[in-house]
């Protein structure tokens, strides 16, 4: 699959280990996930389009780097995909943030829509779709689908922890879809949870059950 990351930095690694202790209480869950996010957006955003552009040092004036164009969009799939997004404003401020909401039906696991807010015009952003986790793909592949239907173009997506099944089906739905993920975990269970995971993510971030 040649638009799927495994990002195996060691850094990376401990932090993902971390989240998965179900000792890790939820303050310092939430921050795990911002870092995570941040260790996971240096690499996903390394093409985000830059240009020359004059400043003036302490000593002279020079051309230099800074991104260009309408920037960076983040785009949480909600709830959990909001734990992402400061680890990605921490990298890039200026990018805005739209909002994208499915709930998974409990018998057959497939995603509903219920809300969907984006920064407009997108369709001239890169777009960072952001799920810790990447279970059935069901709810990434409709969110993307989703962005599409809306204009967006160039389209990035990043989870923590994906399920060897959820990773293949949103890389069939979305060929053209960058792909970015921490780690691949071994299966879905029969209730279509992440072995062995860590958990609802969501539940884990917010400190709800």
């Amino acid at each position: 699959m040649t638009n799927v990351t495994i990002l195996d930095h060691p850094l990376l690694q401990h932090k993902i280990s971390l989240l998965r202790d179900k000792a890790t209480g939820t303050q310092e869950f939430r921050s795990l996930i911002e870092e995570i996010a941040m260790l996971m957006g240096y690499e996903a955003l390394r093409d985000l389009p830059v240009e020359d552009k004059e400043i003036e040092t302490p000593i002279e004036t020079c051309m230099t780097p800074m991104l260009a164009g309408k920037k960076l969009a983040v785009v949480p799939i909600l709830r959990a995909g909001l734990g992402m997004t400061g680890g990605i404003l921490a990298l890039v401020p200026s990018a805005k943030v739209g909002h994208i909401g499915l709930y998974r039906d409990p018998e057959t696991h497939e995603p509903h829509e219920y809300y969907c807010k984006l920064p407009n015009p997108i369709e001239q952003r890169t777009i960072v779709v952001t799920d810790p986790m990447l279970a059935t793909g069901g709810s990434a592949a409709d969110a993307i689908t989703m962005i599409k239907n809306h204009g967006g173009k160039k389209i990035k997506f990043m989870a923590i922890i994906a399920a060897p099944e959820g990773l293949k089906r949103l890389h069939e739905a979305h060929p053209d879809v960058q792909i970015y993920v921490g780690h691949v975990d071994r299966c879905l269970n029969e209730n279509a949870y992440i072995c062995p995971g860590l958990g609802d993510a969501g539940d884990r971030i917010f400190g709800t059950k």
